[in-house]
Order: C-alpha cells, then sequence, then structure tokens
C-alpha cells in the first residue's frame, strides 16, 4: 500500500547529536514533522521513522502488533548511534512509551527523554472486553486529531484496528514494569486537557522511572496531539533547551550547527 502523502518518514543528516522521534499508535511522522524540521534546522541529526502499519491504511496494522513498533525505532536508534555522539529520544503517546523502553534497554546510550502526553495504560472497560472482541470486531472508531487548535488535523487512522490495540495494552504493561530501569534525564510535556491519555498516564510514568533529573511541563492550551497544536512552539524550545543544557556543543558556533 502506499504511504499517505504526508505521512512519509524524515531523516536529516545533522551534527554529531541526533535525536531520534517516535509517533503515537495509528498515527504517522506527520504528527512530529514541525517538531523534527525545527530541530534540523538547529544542526542537529534527525530520524522520525514510519512504524510498520501506520501511514497506509488501518487493515495493514492488523498484521502488526508492539514487536514490529518497537523493532523500527530499536533500529532507527542503532542507526544514529553509529554516526552520534550522543542521541536524544523523543516520543508522543504510544511512542513516548517506545522511547521509554529504549532507555531502559539502552542505558547510557541514551542522553535523555522529551516525552509529550505519554501513554501508560489502554483505559476503559473497552480495555478489558479486548482480549475476545478484537475476535469479534475488528476495528473501532478513531482516535486522530484531538487537537484544540482551529485548522490543524492530524494525519491518521479514522479506525483503530483491535488486534493491533490488544498489543497495544500488552506492550504498556511491560513498560510499566520496566520504567524503574529509566534513569536518564527526562521532560514530560502533558496537556492538562487530553481526550486520549489521560493525566494519570503522565502521573504514573513520572512516579515509577528512577531518573533524578526530571522536569514537568503542563500544557494548558493543547488536546493530546500537542505536537501539532497551540502548545508546539513551547515543546519545541523546551525540547532544545534540554539538549542543549545535556549536550554543550549544541548551538555554539564551529560544532554541531556547522558554523
Amino acid at each position: 500500500m502506499p504511504v499517505i502523502p504526508g505521512a512519509e518518514p524524515y531523516r536529516h543528516e545533522g551534527g554529531e547529536v541526533g535525536v531520534l522521534l517516535c509517533h503515537g499508535f495509528t498515527g504517522s511522522p506527520q504528527s512530529m514533522r514541525p517538531w523534527a524540521e525545527y530541530l534540523a534546522e538547529r544542526g542537529l541529526t534527525v530520524s522520525l521513522p514510519l512504524l510498520p502499519g501506520h501511514g497506509t491504511r488501518w487493515e495493514d496494522m492488523q498484521v502488526t502488533g508492539w514487536q514490529d513498533w518497537y523493532a523500527e525505532v530499536d533500529r532507527a536508534l542503532r542507526e544514529l548511534l553509529e554516526r552520534c555522539a550522543q542521541v536524544f529520544v523523543f516520543g508522543l503517546s504510544m511512542g513516548a512509551a517506545l522511547a521509554l523502553r529504549l532507555a531502559a534497554r539502552h542505558g547510557d546510550d541514551v542522553a535523555g527523554l522529551v516525552l509529550v502526553n505519554p501513554g501508560n495504560k489502554v483505559h476503559g472497560l473497552a480495555a478489558r472486553a479486548l482480549p475476545v472482541a478484537r475476535h469479534l470486531v475488528p476495528s473501532t472508531k478513531g482516535i486522530a486529531s484531538d487537537i484544540a487548535k482551529e485548522g490543524s488535523s492530524e494525519i491518521g487512522y479514522d479506525r483503530v484496528p483491535l488486534h493491533a490495540a490488544h498489543s497495544l495494552r500488552n506492550f504498556f504493561r511491560m513498560v510499566d514494569g520496566e520504567l524503574p530501569q529509566v534513569t536518564q534525564p527526562l521532560v514530560v510535556l502533558h496537556s492538562t486537557q487530553d481526550h486520549v491519555v489521560p493525566p494519570a498516564d503522565s502521573a504514573r510514568v513520572l512516579s515509577r522511572v528512577s531518573s533524578t533529573d526530571v522536569t514537568e511541563i503542563l500544557l494548558e492550551q493543547s488536546y493530546h496531539v500537542a505536537t501539532l497544536d497551540h502548545d508546539a512552539d513551547r515543546i519545541f524550545d523546551e525540547s532544545y533547551a534540554f539538549i542543549g543544557r545535556l549536550a554543550p556543543s549544541v548551538g555554539k558556533e564551529g560544532t554541531a550547527t556547522g558554523g
């Protein structure tokens, strides 16, 4: 299946500091593209992969699971580590959970994390029904484009494939168990109004990681896809400042920016 125009993966070769960006469940790189381009313009090496089963049609996602999505970001991280001195991982929603697992498993190879509205659990009565329901009903209504900003929209599926949702539920449980292994510097930005992931998920992540360098930022103008919403510029600026604090070469003349 051809990729939906605008949902393509993105890559930029920049300096010695790299950033891997992980998009969300049923979404696409489009939700992170402005963030990726902001970082690229500032001389960073940027990788924004398209997760398997995403960016085409929801039926393609039915035959994928968390192992496929995680394998893709793991591959992208290893690629960045081969050419960069430091690598940061940023994630939105499920992408934040993927980022947390990368941090738990790769240790010091991940220099720091920036998470936007991190998902930690599939909520509601429907979650408990998933193991059975997925065999009876192929999909349910979509979760894309939870955005407050007028005229802004997300390229994502209008249906949620239930086999994939069941796999996501299992993935969230596994990552929750791995959170104490996360020790890296961490910024969590979460919306006060989010119709997809409740604030409880951010609170859970913050309470279970072992990181000591932790910043929590509330996004009061945005819904779930905050990277395309009113607070996008703030997310971009805060993430760049975070990298600058931990990677002193960033923004200095003649180094990561290329002069």
